[in-house]
Formats: structure tokens, C-alpha cells, sequence
């Protein structure tokens, strides 16, 4: 396998078993490039690689780097000390930013990208499993698996190619769409961004990369998206279809009434009626649902076909994921980590039970806490009670006085009952001794807090009814 532009026949991923690198490296190996990486621990997305025939070693090491690698891969998580990254600048081995690649192998296919600060994952997996069930085989590139590890990325015999576009450090410029999502354009990435006027500026790049003739959906309820909207209206080349509840949508959701764990939504499309079942709970999923709806349209895919086939996404991993249940309680996993996030899963969680709401959130960056740690109390509040552990890093160092009490103390400001948990392995057996029969156990945020939903499950389970 090559490209033009970057010899890609035999790449070497430096951190391959995260979320958007390891789809790539997966993608690359079925296409028949010699693949091989190093990661910062063994994972069973690493597993996965390994059984597809790519070569990946744990820890990070200049020797890591084989003699005949034709390629470096990063992304922007990695640094440039890295002894890998060093080596290869060193020997004069071309070096591949992700987003690069991923634009490589969406050459030569009808690209759609799903871009926004909130939502992509979820809408990208509608969209892959949808077009998927209709036969269309597409290729796709999620920020997150769907099911079983290695299922965030799939090489398609089809001509379609739906790939999450990653606004956080502006590699969506790198996309050339034939069709492009937005979904919300709201202030986040602030090691990134300082101003809402540069969030607007890298939207407005990413749209200019739509190709001529192709469409924007975007929302017409978000103010964000909105605005976005206005600074991108008559451009020439560019249809522009609004979604939302908004009277002046293009495809105008009518109703979302919700259904347990589902949703039944109604939209108008081309002055008719559509209704169509959502198999996630929650009125922003069934908002994402429609927004992939216009999408495929946009391709030519008959509407009544994919609405019917969007009812067949029953969730990726991490977001509303069940965990399991014991002792008459329920374990779901969630990726919020933005404000916006908690309060749209916490208000989906709300309409789908009856029982008390617990939450153990996992604050994520040290400058996402830093500027909306206000927010984040807020959106606790609307659970029973929480446990807050302490910032996952990722790849920031700490900032002087930033810790997760700034979210505690704007919880308790906001009326929430929230515990302070700075022991991580201590969180699962708080959490079996506070939940009783009935309630809901969220486990919420970005970094490593996914692993306590099992040990969670087996506390409760321990625990004599």
C-alpha cells in the first residue's frame, strides 16, 4: 500500500493502541501495509493489532523502530522527546501526523466527516453501523469502539468512507469532505484554543475544506453552530442543510418522545414525515441520529432506508455503555467529560430510570478543569449523589492550584452531595457501600475511570443482600 504523498507501506505508530491511531494502523494493515507500533501498555485493542499481524512492542525505545519502517506516526498526544520520534528524525524517516494519514486513506472514496465538540463519536457509529446494515459497506475511522476492540475503524469494499474529524488540535483542515457534519461549536481544547473567536475561525477552515458541490449539515438549535452558519452562508459550491427543532430547520425534528432505553423521533424531511426508532436513550443521541440522517441523504441514500437502519445502532462503547448489573443495580459507562456532555447523558439517564442516579466522575485535563470546573459542579448536581475522584493528566502536566476540589466545591455551590475520593482503587467499594436496589451507577469521564464499572459490579455482587 502507497500514497503520493506519504509512503505509508510500512508505518510505525508511536502510541498505537489509542483510540484514533489504532483504527489507522488497523485500516492500513488490511490494505496490506507491514504495520508495526509501541504503546505505554498492553490493552486488548493492542491484542487485536497483534492477531491482524501488526508488530507492536510496549514501553517506548529508539530500537523500537524497525529498520525498514517507511513511516512515523503521531498524533498530537505525542511529545517530541519521545525516544521513538527522536530515532526516526535522526535515521530521516518521514514523519506522519494522524490526520494525515487518516486524509491518505480517505483518497479516492465519497469522504463524510462529523465534526463538533460534542457528539462525534456517537454520530460517526450511527452513521457506519446504518450504512453498514443497508449492504453499502463503508470504510470508517471512530474515535471509539463499537463493540469489541479494533471495531473503531473498518476497511470497506463500498465507496463511502465516514470518519470522526477531530477539531482539537485543528487536524480536521486536513479533510477534504464530499459531505460534513457540525454538530455543536462550543469553547473546549483550551491548551488549544483561547477564544471562542478561534473555535469559529478553525470551524470556518474545516467548512471551506468541503469540496465544491458538497453539503454542510449542521445544527440550527446550537447558538454555536448557529453563528458558524451565518459566517459560512453563500459561500458558493456549498449546500448547507440545517437540523434541529428549530422552526427554520431544514430537516425539523417534530418530536422525540422517549421509550425506556430508546427514542422515538419524528422528523420533516422534504415537507413529509419521517418516523424512525433511536436504540440509545436521550434527546441529544436522537438529535445525532438526525444529523446522520440528513448526512446519508446527502449521498443519495434513500431517507425511509437509513432512517429504519439508524434504529440498528445500539451504542458504542462508553457512551451510556452498560456494564453489567448485581444486587439490583446498574452500571453504565460514560465518555463525558465537557459540561455539556454530563448534563445531556445525566438528563438521558434521568428520563430512562426511575431509581437514584450515583455518579463517580474522573475530571479529565488539567485546563479543561481549569476553565470549566463551575460548569462541571453544575452538572453533577443533577445526580442523587457523586463521588469525584482526582484530574486523569492524559498528556498535560499539573497547574498550580488546579485540582478536582474546584469541581466538589462548585457542586456542593450548586446544592449536589458529592465525596471526594483521591485513593482511585478505594472508589468501587464507596461506591457498593452507597448504592442500594433501584439505583444507577454512571461512571463518567475520558481517562481510566471506565475500569471501575467491573470492579464496581464485583463489590456489589460481594455484598450479602
Amino acid at each position: 500500500m502507497n500514497d503520493a504523498a506519504h509512503d505509508l507501506h510500512a508505518p510505525h505508530f508511536i502510541g498505537i493502541g489509542g483510540a484514533g491511531m489504532s483504527g489507522l494502523a488497523k485500516i492500513l494493515a488490511v490494505r496490506g501495509a507491514k504495520v508495526s507500533g509501541s504503546d505505554a501498555k498492553e490493552s486488548e485493542t493492542v491484542l487485536a493489532l497483534r492477531e491482524m499481524g501488526a508488530a507492536v512492542r510496549i514501553g517506548h525505545a529508539a530500537e523500537n523502530v524497525p529498520a525498514g519502517a517507511s513511516s512515523i506516526v503521531v498524533s498530537s498526544a505525542i511529545r517530541a522527546d519521545n525516544p521513538e520520534l527522536v530515532a526516526a528524525r535522526e535515521r530521516g524517516i518521514p514523519v506522519v501526523h494522524r490526520s494525515d494519514a487518516l486524509a491518505a486513506l480517505m483518497g479516492g472514496r465519497r469522504a463524510l466527516a462529523v465534526a463538533g465538540t460534542h457528539g462525534k463519536t456517537t454520530t460517526t457509529s450511527m452513521l457506519a453501523v446504518a450504512l453498514d446494515t443497508l449492504g453499502l459497506d463503508p470504510s470508517y475511522a471512530i474515535g471509539g469502539d463499537l463493540d469489541a476492540p479494533g471495531s473503531n475503524a473498518h476497511h470497506g469494499t463500498g465507496e463511502i468512507f465516514v470518519a470522526e474529524a477531530d477539531e482539537s488540535d485543528r487536524s480536521f483542515h486536513k479533510y477534504a469532505p464530499e459531505v460534513a457534519i457540525i454538530l455543536n461549536v462550543e469553547l473546549d481544547h483550551h491548551a488549544n484554543y483561547a477564544s471562542m473567536d478561534e473555535i469559529y475561525d478553525s470551524f470556518e477552515t474545516f467548512v471551506h475544506r468541503v469540496q465544491p458541490g458538497g453539503t454542510l449539515v449542521v445544527s440550527a438549535d446550537h447558538p454555536g453552530a448557529r453563528e458558524l452558519t451565518a459566517k459560512v452562508a453563500g459561500r458558493e459550491g456549498l449546500r448547507v442543510v440545517t437540523v434541529g427543532a428549530a422552526d427554520d430547520a431544514t430537516v425539523r425534528v417534530v418530536s422525540v418522545v422517549p421509550r425506556g432505553m430508546t427514542s422515538e423521533v419524528t422528523v420533516e424531511l422534504d415537507g413529509a414525515p419521517l418516523t424512525f426508532t433511536v436504540s440509545v436513550p436521550g434527546r441529544h443521541y436522537a438529535h445525532n441520529a438526525v444529523a446522520a440522517l440528513a448526512a446519508g441523504v446527502a449521498l443519495g441514500v434513500p431517507a425511509e432506508q437509513l432512517a429504519k437502519a439508524l434504529g440498528s445502532y445500539t451504542g458504542v462503547r462508553r457512551r451510556l455503555q452498560l456494564k453489567g448489573e448485581a444486587r439490583g443495580v446498574q452500571v453504565i459507562d460514560s465518555y463525558a467529560h465537557h459540561p455539556t456532555e454530563m448534563t445531556a447523558d445525566l438528563e438521558a439517564i434521568r428520563e430512562a430510570t426511575g431509581g437514584r442516579v450515583l455518579v463517580v466522575f474522573q475530571p479529565h485535563l488539567f485546563s479543561r478543569t481549569q476553565q470549566l470546573a463551575e460548569e462541571m459542579g453544575q452538572a453533577l448536581a443533577l445526580a442523587d449523589a457523586s463521588v469525584v475522584l482526582d484530574i486523569y493528566p492524559a498528556r498535560e502536566d499539573p497547574i498550580p492550584g488546579v485540582t478536582s476540589e474546584l469541581i466538589i466545591d462548585a457542586a456542593r455551590r450548586a446544592g449536589a452531595e458529592v465525596t471526594a475520593e483521591h485513593v482511585f482503587a478505594a472508589a468501587p467499594a464507596l461506591v457498593a457501600d452507597l448504592a442500594r436496589p433501584g439505583d444507577l451507577v454512571l461512571t463518567m469521564g475520558a481517562g481510566d475511570v471506565t475500569n471501575l464499572g467491573p470492579e464496581i459490579l464485583s463489590r456489589l455482587a460481594a455484598v450479602a443482600v
